[in-house]
């Protein structure tokens, strides 16, 4: 996804540098963004067509933005919508709600708008992003609740430390003044909680001890929580200030839980849930139908082939635990479903993971690190 990201930014005119590895330099544009006479691709990342949908609108030019046949599918008619209440020219090409998408940017006075973020908190990160740029800034508020609220902490803490001054009411009203300029500066990324959430998963389907380092319990991740949720499924944890800890239990007990806020962890959490004691009831979920794939359905399929008693309803999934056996598991494209399903393969023999390379859009080299944590017992 940020390999797509940059790719659309350059095609935009924003000049970046890659001086190492680990360290980017991003050349801002103040807002001018140049045309492009060629559509903007950007695979199946949710999270880029997004957040570029409406900042392209700034760029006072038409802009086509479109992805692979599964982004093809997953919506982003509420951005849509939101951008033509504030002036902008925005339409789903094929009139379905989903990508393709055209944008015509133009000068933006700004105003009020009201979102609907049911579905991602990501149509909100896009509108505090440009609102900035606007003549008289933007009052932004979000209808029928906010999924997946700690990104957008993460968005407005980013935008504080770049000289953005935003105003907010909880999670219902932003304010965010027009006319500012994001001030360059040095922002060090945060360790993904994400990712660190399938080696606590391993440990606490293996019964053993696993510290992930650079992971600050402090964070505004909200994925970080996820060891708290195993902590009561059984494990303990301990949380220092170089990593958190995780160990399994003498066994897993199933718990309820509401996941609105910790949507990527739902599969593995299904995973660990798998081995418990007991039937795990995981609440606040309809928006994983529309991320990489349909993660209710593709996570039932893949736990029912491993002989364990799954189902999901529109907004709740809930697993069964049981004796997991070995199976080859479909990943439908999905980096998520590889990544957890290959967890318990840690503990079950026999499990096998088609499409192994889906995870290099989030975590290119998961194998490996995979495989140290397996050689290293």
């Amino acid at each position: 996804d940020t390999v797509l990201t940059m790719k659309a930014l350059r095609q935009l005119g924003i000049r970046i540098e890659e001086k190492a590895a680990n360290r980017l330099i991003v050349h801002g544009g103040r807002g001018d963004l140049q045309p492009s006479t060629e559509p903007i691709y950007l695979g199946n990342s949710g999270t880029s067509i997004r957040l570029l949908t409406a900042v392209v609108a700034l760029g006072k030019n038409t802009y086509t933005l479109l992805g692979n046949d599964r982004l093809a599918t997953r919506p982003i008619l509420a951005l849509i919508d939101a951008l033509n209440q504030i002036g902008v020219q925005a339409r789903s090409i094929n009139s379905n709600g989903c990508p393709p998408v055209e944008v015509n940017g133009k000068n933006l006075f700004g105003s009020t708008v009201t979102i609907n973020c049911e579905t991602s908190s990501q149509y909100l990160t896009g509108l505090l992003l440009l609102a900035p740029c606007t003549e008289k800034g933007l009052q932004i508020k979000v209808a029928n609740g906010l999924v997946s609220r700690p990104y957008v902490d993460m968005t407005i803490d980013i935008m504080t430390q770049f000289g953005i001054a935003i105003d907010r009411q909880g999670y219902d009203d932003f304010q965010v003044g027009g006319r500012q300029t994001y001030r360059a500066g040095t922002y060090e990324v945060e360790a993904d909680a994400s990712q660190a959430g399938y080696f606590w998963a391993a440990a606490a389907i293996c019964k053993k001890a696993v510290k992930v380092k650079g992971v600050n319990k402090d964070t505004r991740q909200g994925d970080v929580n996820f060891s708290s949720t195993l902590e009561s499924m059984g494990c303990s944890v301990k949380k220092e200030p170089d990593g958190i800890t995780v160990a399994g239990g003498d066994r897993l007990r199933a718990l309820e839980i509401d996941m609105r806020d910790m949507p990527d962890m739902v599969p593995t959490l299904a995973v660990v849930a798998a081995f418990a004691e007991g039937t795990t009831v995981i609440k606040n979920v309809s928006h994983l139908k529309s991320k990489e794939s349909d993660r209710l359905t593709s996570v039932v399929r893949e736990l029912l082939k491993m002989g364990i008693t799954a189902r999901c309803s529109d907004d709740e999934l809930m697993v069964a635990g049981g004796q997991p056996r070995g199976a080859e598991i479909e990943t439908y494209g999905d980096h998520r479903i590889a990544m957890s399903f290959a967890v318990a393969g840690l503990a079950v023999p026999g499990m096998r993971i088609r499409d192994q390379h889906c995870v290099e859009k989030s975590f290119p080299n998961y194998w490996g690190v995979f495989e140290r944590m397996y050689r290293s017992g």
